[in-house]
């Protein structure tokens, strides 16, 4: 015969399940073996009755015992059984549920031990809401770290959202919290009821891991099966990890969904994951370029914005659609050949009430200490790099994203604000490192763990780095001593570039070096030239807003922009809009302004960067040694009183190249002579002064030939016309 167990100590307990804070809600409540039978427990604070219905037939009245804690005990059985509840409550409702206290832990010591050590690369497998069969039963499994909370719940349309229905169990010392609930299906909204242990008010908290949301402003996490979907983009997957991304062609067209094109017929709606999938497939095609960003897609609470405040990080928004519908946006993308990057933000997260801060009632997912974990400059707070749990959680979420919606690259913002432990804050408001220096030891460790993680598993995906600053190796190996970053997006050439075309062309001569400066740096890092979101708002205005001129020289100065840069050393990044003079600065609450389409001047604009892509990806020349010195030459770089460039890039195949020319003034220079690298034909591949981009249509006929007179440390040269406000590519014949 077993030992019964001890009533006082069973009394104590139940106490603790009626004033939810029992870490161990299963030890009391379920069925176990005692005495000579097994006893039944529930917890239902306003049920009338109770009846227990095993599977083997009969049906058993429980005894209520104290607060709603409801037994029965059946003497004469040797095991535990599977049963239902048969409850009812006032006004002779009866609901028939399985136990969800009669179920064993769905997640193992393996788990919880990796959890624990912040090595669990697939956390989002265990962590969150599961669709699972357990113990035969359908249901959902939940799981939540919370290490120091009293208590913790799981609240949702399955129980009218009352917390003390479905109080967890707390896994050991993981400070993971676990519940499995039958019955619980797909769709269903749910969060976390948390019970702080210095007490208070509950907290109510979305799901960390949730992979779906309501729509905002609305908070609740939402149920989400996510092997649901049929993939199509076998072959994409396939190709991608060939070759190396820096010798590569990369045309990155930079997008924010909800504002790119509305549905204007349907209130100026945004169109959903659905209607982006042909529409922007289709446009990219048409425009040329290898691939896609798109500002951060995870859900956030703040609609009229970038999306840089991340409520939710596995979980695409809901504003546009069903996760698998972003699914289906990503495959279809991939089907016609075209890369999807998404921004990521592992820097910060926002304050809101439902979100990570202060998850469990204490700071859990940020710094304690406001002056490490509170960022001044956006309100928001940092996360602590320095605990497993933490780094854990947002490395796997990387790796989410790319297993889970196949990404193929990371944008990672604000990399400058991780790195420095001073970054925009004042003496006195920050914590050195322990060697008192500004240098944030924690992050640095951080990103070098997440490109390790993701170069050993995902080859041919990149991480991209938003680092504004003068920090050394960024997109080195980690093993040379740098970050791993595949690409640095280079901000001083961004910001240098367009303070030089912003000047009024009679004073360009006096910011030369602007233009030429770069060209000093261009090879210390793997580079990304962005025209960025940051560079349209905030009254910065647009692109052709920053031009000087009149209508047709604004637009001739946004071509030679464009050109000026799709040679450049570096891959492209351009925000939309800028293919085709946007004239107003963006907003998030409307599309961009296709109608200029319709003016030719625009037109020819868009017709230039469908051309400035096509001559790219088809020109190596033009990105294959983007990221050594052997494939850039400067010809001309101090031409400032005539406000012209010249420069040759080459191939890493001997012999081929690209001459670039620029003259950016007003004036047209006829008979300029430029030193060319052979005697022979050129032809003139592109020339943004062409009548069909709307320019004046001056050139060269298409081609010039080449003298062997030395110019410009060149064997050959001839004497090129160039047209005012214009950049002309020449390729050998």
């Amino acid at each position: 015969m077993r030992k019964p167990a001890d009533k006082h100590q069973i009394d104590a307990e139940i106490q603790q399940i009626i004033e939810l804070r029992h870490s161990d809600p299963h030890h009391i409540l379920g069925i176990h073996p005692d005495g000579d039978g097994v006893v039944v427990r529930a917890f239902r604070p306003d049920a009338t009755a109770i009846h227990v219905i095993p599977d083997f037939g009969g049906r058993i009245a429980m005894t209520h015992r104290k607060g709603g804690v409801f037994e029965a005990r059946l003497n004469g059985k040797d095991q535990t059984f599977n049963y239902l509840l048969e409850v009812e409550y006032p006004g002779n409702k009866v609901f028939t549920l399985r136990d969800p206290y009669s179920f064993l832990p769905t997640l193992g010591e393996m788990d919880l031990y990796y959890a624990g050590e912040g090595r669990h690369e697939r956390l989002w497998e265990r962590m969150g809401v599961h669709l699972i069969h357990h113990n035969g039963v359908a249901g959902a499994s939940f799981a939540v770290w919370a290490p120091t909370a009293a208590g913790v719940s799981v609240v949702g349309d399955f129980n009218g959202w009352d917390g003390r229905l479905h109080t967890m169990r707390r896994m050991g010392a993981s400070g993971i919290w676990e519940l499995f609930i039958p019955e619980v299906g797909e769709g269903t909204r749910y969060k976390f009821e948390i019970r702080p242990n210095h007490g208070g008010p509950a907290l109510l908290k979305s799901d960390p891991f949730a992979f779906r949301t309501e729509v905002p402003p609305a908070t609740a996490s939402v149920v989400h099966d996510l092997k649901r979907f049929s993939w199509t983009d076998t072959k994409w997957l396939a190709t991608r990890a060939e070759g190396e991304a820096a010798n590569k062609p990369w045309s990155v067209y930079e997008v924010h969904l909800g504002s790119w094109k509305r549905v204007v017929e349907d209130g100026d709606r945004p169109m959903t994951y659905r209607e982006l999938a042909p529409a922007l497939t289709e446009y990219l095609k048409q425009t040329g370029f290898t691939h896609v960003e798109l500002l951060p897609v995870s859900e956030h609470p703040y609609g009229p914005s970038w999306g840089y405040q991340v409520g939710n990080y596995y979980a695409p928004t809901a504003r546009y659609g069903h996760p698998d519908d972003f699914r289906f946006l990503v495959n279809h993308l991939h089907e016609h050949g075209i890369g999807v990057i998404v921004d990521w933000v592992p820097g910060h997260f926002p304050r809101d009430a439902h979100a990570l801060g202060k998850f469990d009632g204490t700071s859990l997912y940020e710094h304690a200490d406001p002056r490490q974990g509170s960022q001044p400059d956006w309100g928001t707070l940092v996360f602590n790099f320095g605990r497993n749990e933490v780094r854990n959680f947002l490395i796997a979420n990387a790796l989410f994203w790319i297993e889970e919606y196949h990404i193929d690259g990371l944008r990672v913002d604000a990399v400058a604000s991780m790195l420095y432990l001073d970054y925009s804050r004042k003496h006195g408001e920050w914590v050195p490192n322990r060697w008192g220096g500004r240098e944030n030891e924690e992050a640095i460790a951080f990103l070098r763990e997440l490109n390790e993680a993701v170069g050993r598993k995902h080859p041919g995906v990149v991480v991209i780095a938003e680092e504004s600053t003068a920090w050394p190796k960024v997109s080195q190996p980690v093993s040379e001593g740098g970050l791993g970053f595949h690409f640095k997006w280079n901000m001083g050439w961004m910001h240098d570039t367009l303070l030089y075309f912003s000047k009024d062309p009679i004073f360009r001569q006096y910011h030369h070096n602007n233009m030429t400066f770069g060209l000093l740096y261009a090879f210390s890092e793997r580079f990304m030239l962005p025209l960025s979101h940051d560079e349209v708002v905030h009254g910065k205005g647009s692109l052709y807003g920053k031009m000087p001129g009149d209508a047709w020289q604004k637009r001739a100065n946004l071509r030679s922009l464009l050109a000026w840069m799709w040679a450049h050393p570096g891959k492209k990044l351009l925000f939309m809009g800028g293919e085709f003079g946007q004239h107003r600065e963006w907003s998030s609450d409307r599309s961009l302004d296709w109608h200029l389409l319709e003016d030719p001047g625009h037109k020819g604009i868009h017709s230039l960067v469908a051309d400035l892509n096509r001559v790219y990806r088809d020109v190596p020349a033009l990105y294959d040694a983007d990221h050594e010195p052997l494939g850039f030459q400067w010809l001309q770089p101090d031409s400032a009183s005539v406000n012209v460039f010249a420069f040759v890039r080459r191939s890493r195949n001997p012999g081929r190249h690209v001459v670039c020319v620029a003259n950016l003034s007003p004036s047209p220079r006829e008979g300029y002579r430029v030193g060319f690298p052979r005697v022979g034909t050129y032809q003139e591949v592109l020339n943004t002064d062409a009548g069909n981009y709307g320019g004046s249509g001056m050139g060269n006929m298409g081609q010039i030939q080449t003298e062997a007179k030395p110019w410009d440390g060149q064997e050959a040269s001839a004497a090129v016309t160039l047209p005012p406000l214009s950049v002309v590519w020449f390729m050998p014949g």
